[in-house]
């Protein structure tokens, strides 16, 4: 499957600003091709830009502004093929079945174990995704950028990061190892950068999207955390910057893959 990804940013910075982009497609063996670009321009100057390894494949884009200035960002990327599965290491296993900052699994211990009390592995991903499928409802612009799973279970309703939090929660819980990956998402409406859910069930870490919004066959990684924290697209470190703009792209060429919830799917 070839798919092809667009993100484009427009923001402002104060002096002294500096900032990380989490928008490039997660580097993965398994591609059989592989094309990208990124442009960062000050008004009419390009921005050196530093390339920094994260998580699970994914790169981290630095930049400093010493000076005020309207940046704007271009990314595109064009792979086909399938991403080869990760290598997996007790510390991973260990961090993703730790309580977070967005999905606090200690406090959701006893909604957890009253809704799934004895299910376990396969059955207990397809549960939580579908308890979470029911009891949400998807409201564009309905959570704040601090809620977590606590928040969410009790508005009952939020955007796909407050889905994938409360599954999240809900799994660790259970002491399944669950993570949060951002992607691109063809298919997605209204598209976006989307967030779904990973959890590590016998041997393999699977896709848990609760939104049911997109195919999770044609999903591709951007990068992976622990919750929303470790994966926002854009970040300052120092300074301060306003968004003016976002817009985001992902298609596949052909047909979209038909999506069945109940069918295990990897991300790549």
């Amino acid at each position: 499957m070839e798919r092809t990804v667009a993100a484009r940013i427009v923001f402002m910075t104060v002096a002294d600003t500096k900032a990380a982009l989490a928008i490039a497609v997660a580097k993965n063996p398994g591609y059989t091709s592989f094309e990208e670009s990124l442009t960062v321009m000050a008004g009419a100057d390009p921005v050196p830009v530093r390339e920094l390894a994260d998580h699970h494949g994914g790169r981290l884009h630095y930049m400093e502004f010493s000076e005020p200035a309207e940046v704007t960002v271009e990314y595109t990327a064009t792979v086909a093929g399938k991403a080869e599965p990760e290598e997996v290491t007790l510390a991973d296993l260990i961090r993703y079945v730790r309580p977070s900052r967005y999905a606090e699994s200690d406090r959701l211990l006893p909604t957890a174990y009253a809704e799934f009390g004895g299910l376990h592995g396969v059955e207990l991903l397809q549960a939580v995704r579908s308890w979470v499928y029911g009891e949400l409802r998807y409201v564009s612009g309905s959570s704040r950028g601090t809620d977590g799973a606590v928040e969410t279970l009790l508005h009952r309703r939020g955007v796909c990061r407050d889905f994938a939090h409360l599954a999240i929660a809900l799994l660790r819980s259970k002491d399944i190892p669950a993570r949060l990956s951002a992607v691109y998402a063809p298919g997605l409406t209204p598209m976006d950068f989307h967030a779904v859910a990973e959890a590590y069930v016998n041997g393999a870490w699977y896709i848990i999207d609760p939104t049911g919004l997109a195919p999770r066959e044609s999903m591709l990684r951007i990068t992976a955390g622990r919750d929303s924290s470790d994966t926002a697209f854009l970040s300052t470190v120092g300074g301060r910057l306003t968004l003016n703009e976002l817009r985001v792209t992902a298609v596949v060429n052909g047909q979209l893959p038909s999506e069945d919830p109940a069918r295990l799917v990897v991300l790549g």
